[in-house]
């Protein structure tokens, strides 16, 4: 008997046809299609059978199951646990002992070839694994012998991706990235955690092509992973006129200036935080006030104090002069900027001010 599709799961638990067609308008968007792909998205949504997933934990503290099981559409919970037909995973089952070891190997034999590979949490390689064993097996023996068979493998979150906390330094466990252990392509999804709608987005890739979505240098998806925290941040006006919080909750922080002189790794951090908001997109991280601590890049448990800015990084001249409030400095870029560039900040910055100026006097006379 052949599994039914997305569309078929969803109508035996109650979703119109309605529910089901803005379900894959938001797939759509989160995978960076263009609308006129929302057909394609639900005709395979309609016609293919649900793949069978298998998800696993190693190292880690469950925080990216805990993330795409709050993403702001109301189905995707019911994707995670009944439209992907879940086959195992430590986390959610309800099966256990025995019984839950039956399902992961019967998933492996029955859908060889078929099956997503979903890997939650670094890999000890110390001492031959003991510090992460599963059913008496070291977590690296049931990674390779479930990689074999997978039709693609994701890596969720930093500690899969890159070996996040565990890796830090000393990194007695010898915890390594999903990728360094395996032979064969691993879309890595970094975040502590990641974003729940980029967890989605990336899923209803591999579901509507069938493969991988285009990815940059390091694994992760480039629709997600192409561009800075730093370019898409709401503060970086005040960033580039200069005008930064110097201690936490000062006037400068209530007005909502940039984050940078705190510490922010938004310049040095690729993530579409910015962009695909958490809390059903009501804000990310600066929103509240604090900076970013970069936590979808390698090693940023290593990288420094979280609260020490960083003194200088590639592209933009500007940030090497950052300690100098007020103070706008090109630097070159590939070559120059110029007078105008400076001039124009220069201009931000007394345009920002001028304008703080006069709401603090509008305020007073009233």
């Amino acid at each position: 008997m052949t599994d039914p599709s997305i569309w078929g799961i969803m109508a035996q638990k109650g979703y119109s046809r309605r529910d089901f067609l803005q379900f894959c308008t938001y797939a759509a968007a989160l995978s960076g299609l263009q609308s006129n792909a929302v057909a394609e998205v639900a005709q395979q949504f309609t016609t293919k059978p649900r793949p069978p997933v298998v998800w696993l934990h190693f190292q880690e503290c469950t925080c990216c199951s805990e993330s795409f099981i709050r993403a702001s559409h109301p189905i995707v919970a019911d994707v995670l646990l009944d439209t992907l037909s879940l086959d195992y995973t430590e986390t959610l089952q309800a099966a256990a002992g025995h019984q839950a070891e039956a399902c992961l190997h019967e998933t492996m034999r029955d859908h060889h070839g078929d099956y997503i590979l979903l890997v939650e949490g670094s890999v000890p390689m110390s001492a031959d694994g003991v510090y992460c064993t599963i059913g008496g097996r070291s977590a690296e023996d049931i990674l390779k012998e479930a990689a074999e068979g997978a039709a693609a493998i994701v890596a969720w979150g930093s500690c899969a991706s890159n070996g996040c906390i565990q890796a830090a330094r000393p990194n007695p466990t010898n915890a390594t990235p999903i990728h360094k252990i395996l032979n064969r392509p691993v879309i890595n999804v970094p975040g502590c955690p990641p974003i729940a709608d980029v967890m989605t987005g990336v899923v209803t890739h591999l579901l509507v092509y069938g493969r991988a979505p285009e990815l940059d240098s390091r694994g992760r998806p480039r629709s997600f992973y192409g561009r800075r925290v730093h370019d898409t941040c709401y503060r970086r006006p005040y960033y580039d006129a200069g005008l930064f919080v110097a201690s936490w909750d000062d006037e400068n922080a209530r007005r909502g200036y940039c984050l940078y002189k705190m510490g922010c790794r938004g310049p040095v951090t690729y993530n579409a935080c910015g962009v695909t908001k958490w809390n059903e997109g009501t804000s990310f991280p600066i929103q509240s006030g604090h900076g970013c601590i970069g936590c979808s890049e390698a090693g940023f448990w290593d990288n420094g104090p979280f609260y020490q800015h960083l003194a200088a990084f590639p592209g933009f001249g500007i940030e090497a002069t950052a300690d100098k409030v007020g103070t706008v400095a090109t630097v070159a870029t590939a070559g120059a900027l110029g007078a105008h560039a400076v001039w124009t900040n220069v201009r931000k910055h007394k345009a920002i001010k001028a304008t703080i100026d006069e709401s603090v006097n509008v305020t007073s006379d009233s």
